[in-house]
């Protein structure tokens, strides 16, 4: 029992650090993975939701593509594309 109470509290701590976007993020890729593949599309669902909207991820908040006069996305030598603050 005491293992059980352990374990759900390091559960409830490590979902404290999460952002409010990552929250909703998780949420809506949950909801949207149960409805095309059940509890395992829930599954799977939840952690590309958190995944894609972890702070430093691709729907960070406060970060712009640059681009040129004609709206193509510039990219760096490496071929990412170069991104800057909004």
């Amino acid at each position: 029992m005491k293992k059980l109470i352990i374990v759900a509290l390091g559960a409830l701590s490590l979902g404290a650090c999460a952002t409010q976007q990552q929250t909703a993020g998780t949420a809506t890729g949950a909801v949207a993975g149960a409805v095309v593949g059940g509890p395992v599309g829930a599954v799977v669902g939840g952690v590309a939701g958190a995944a894609v909207t972890a702070p430093g991820g691709p729907l960070a908040p406060g970060t712009c593509y640059v681009t040129d006069r004609r709206g193509n996305v510039l990219v760096d030598r490496a071929g990412r594309a170069r991104v800057r603050r909004c």
